[in-house]
């Protein structure tokens, strides 16, 4: 499935599979363990599962299930934009642990379609007493790199990158592993309590809300975030502006808040369009279990990333023609 590229509620890029806003549409159907084991995509997951991780095979299949159906073609444009026909999805979800209940445990979203398994969520593999985020940072690197390594092989190719997220209620991580030369993180993982998960973002380095890549550059290196927070067709619509025209503006040496002032659009407009934006898809993304939930409300969460947009819209290209 194509991937959507938001900006979380913090100076992050966070990906999500496109089933996740259409899950209304699909039909989703609840999987025994027998059936599971005999349905094509799910004996693959398995079986790749077991190879990466011999002891899951002792395991229970706690809970499993497969969506699929069509997307009308007036949601499917409102994911992608570009989009003008139906959109068929395909998804199926397993979740296994330890005898018990209580001990290790792991999620798998593997793609119906490509077969690919997109998402890893792996919890309680570390000791209660000394729990994943107590780790060093070094340490929980390690520990990514692994489960990355053994899902997916190798990544020395890949360049690193980690920040904590502004999460007041419990701290969190987020690690990119991005391949040279892509324009978008190939790995993502949120490392929360004791819980990794992972994301594998595969196919068109390019995610399907991106109408233009690379508005601007920050410390030498592309800004993900700057993409993500101002391809959002509401700003477009305010500064009456194409995504094209934007980028030439903005490479001439301009911040937005300059080119919104232009247009006499006050800072405070764009932040609250963008800050909308990216409230609504984070708590869509809360909801369909892809990142970490808080307890914040809206509201809060519209305060809390207003000095992360504003630092975007303020930010001013480092070459500019």
């Amino acid at each position: 499935m194509k991937k959507r590229l938001i900006g979380g509620i913090v100076a992050a890029t966070i990906l999500i599979p496109i089933a996740a806003f259409a899950a209304s549409t699909p039909i989703e159907m609840i999987m025994t363990a027998e059936q599971v084991k005999a349905d094509e995509v799910g004996k693959a997951t398995l079986e790749k599962l077991y190879s990466a991780f011999p002891e899951t095979k002792s395991f229970e299949i706690i809970n499993a299930s497969s969506a699929q159906g069509d997307v009308p073609a007036e949601k499917a444009k409102l994911m992608d934009p570009t989009n003008s026909t139906n959109l068929k999805v395909k998804q199926t979800n397993i979740v296994l642990q330890e005898k018990g209940g209580t001990g290790k445990k792991i999620t798998l979203h593997t793609n119906g379609i490509t077969g690919e398994i997109e998402h890893v969520i792996q919890e309680n593999w570390e000791p209660k007493e000394k729990p994943l985020i107590t780790l060093t940072d070094q340490e929980i690197k390690s520990k990514v790199d692994y489960l990355i390594d053994k899902m997916y092989g190798n990544i020395e190719e890949y360049e690193f990158a980690m920040e904590q997220m502004e999460n007041p209620n419990q701290k969190t991580l987020m690690l990119n592993y991005i391949k040279k030369g892509s324009e978008a993180p190939f790995y993502q993982v949120f490392v929360q309590g004791n819980t990794i998960s992972l994301s594998r973002i595969g196919g068109d380095p390019t995610p399907s809300n991106i109408k233009v890549e690379g508005l601007f550059s920050t410390n030498g290196k592309p800004d993900y975030t700057a993409d993500a927070y101002l391809n959002d067709e509401k700003l477009f619509s305010l500064l009456k502006i194409s995504p094209t025209e934007l980028k030439q503006e903005l490479a001439k040496g301009k911040s937005v808040v300059e080119i919104a002032a232009s247009k006499n659009v006050s800072k405070q407009q764009v932040i609250d369009v963008i800050a909308e934006t990216q409230v609504e898809v984070q708590i869509q993304a809360e909801q369909n279990g892809e990142i970490p939930k808080n307890n914040r409300s809206k509201e809060q969460m519209l305060k809390n990333i207003e000095p992360k947009v504003l630092q975007v819209i303020e930010h001013k290209t480092e070459t500019p023609w």
